[in-house]
């Protein structure tokens, strides 16, 4: 019977070295493998040069590398990049590079399929198979910033947590993820240039504060009335707004970080006075700032993006209101890599 091999990423650098010393080697060869494994990405144990030919087969007699692949690159005519990325056990994960001509951002996936129900976003309908794991999520990242390198002649300078699946819904696996990413022994990012996005799941953005994590945090609101959010984002009936509000307060009291609120403005659901009136109110419970987002259709025609007037009025009193508020168009439409898009049709 073969014996199925343990993923070597998901030892520490303290069990490689251990793991060396008991077959009668070195500790620093635990350092010299781990530094292939996440400073240079490593695809394959022959690539580890400096290591001898004995030593890499016995690695590859012990251990896998369960490395992503990106299946199919997409260009947008935008300069947006998508890519098809499958996973060891043949499942994909989509994850997107943005570019603009002062930032390369990269937007990764957590989750294949994700853990929640809102109505206006493709991945949604797709069935939450698993958490990806620290190392895949890693791998999405140095793809991307390959691509941005190559395509765009500059390093990733972003990354936001807005891919596929709820981050707060694979919370360790995600923090794992940021660790190695901001890590001198990894890509050495600032977390002030990472945001997690997420629909808002309260006890967890608590830990998070808890965690004294340094990344950013955005939530993807929609609506600060409760029965027009959980139309669309039916899981706001388990974590209601004044409970994500609570969670909200807690985490500024902790960190003294501004929050961001992701918000689309649709016709005939949340583009009344009544709603920008509701919004603005809980913009003020918490320093913020806004994001206004246009709207991707995902095919049903349910959602449709709100006039040109709604979103002026909404924008005109957020900042009467001294909110700060940004509209953000959407890049990669025609590749289905747009924000809400993503739902593995390539």
């Amino acid at each position: 019977m073969e014996i199925k091999k343990k993923d070597i990423r998901a030892l520490t650098k303290e069990q490689l070295r251990a793991f060396f010393v008991k077959e009668g080697d070195k500790a620093f060869r635990g350092n010299q493998v781990y530094e292939w494994l996440w400073q240079k990405a490593a695809y394959s144990f022959d690539d580890m040069t400096n290591i001898s030919k004995e030593t890499r087969q016995m690695l590859e007699d012990n251990f896998v590398i369960n490395h992503i692949r990106v299946d199919t690159m997409q260009r947008s005519n935008d300069g947006t990049i998508k890519n098809a990325v499958r996973l060891h056990d043949g499942l994909i994960v989509e994850s997107v590079l943005i570019p603009t001509s002062t930032r390369t951002t990269a937007c990764v996936s957590s989750q294949v399929g994700c853990s929640l129900d809102c109505k206006f976003c493709a991945t949604s309908r797709l069935k939450r198979m698993r958490n990806l794991n620290p190392d895949e999520i890693y791998d999405q990242v140095v793809a991307i910033d390959n691509e941005s390198r190559l395509y765009h002649n500059r390093p990733l300078s972003n990354i936001v947590f807005m891919g596929m699946g709820e981050p707060l819904m694979n919370y360790n696996n995600v923090i794992k993820a940021i660790d190695k990413i901001t890590s001198k022994e990894g890509l050495g990012m600032s977390p002030k240039r990472i945001t997690v996005s997420t629909s808002g799941v309260p006890k967890m953005i608590k830990k998070m504060a808890d965690d004294e994590v340094k990344f950013n945090l955005a939530v993807s609101l929609h609506s600060a009335v409760d029965e027009v959010r959980t139309s669309i984002m039916p899981f706001n009936e388990t974590f209601p707004l004044q409970d994500l509000r609570e969670s909200l307060e807690y985490w500024y009291t902790k960190t003294q970080r501004k929050i961001s609120y992701e918000y689309v403005v649709w016709k005939g659901i949340n583009d009344t006075q009544n709603d920008i009136d509701a919004f603005v109110k809980f913009c003020k419970y918490v320093p913020c700032k806004v994001n206004i987002i246009e709207y991707n259709p995902i095919d049903d025609g349910e959602f449709q993006q709100a006039s040109n007037e709604a979103l002026e009025n909404y924008i005109r009193t957020l900042e009467q209101n001294r909110i700060v508020v940004n509209v953000r168009r959407s890049r990669g439409k025609d590749i289905d890599a747009a924000c809400g898009q993503l739902a593995n049709k390539t």
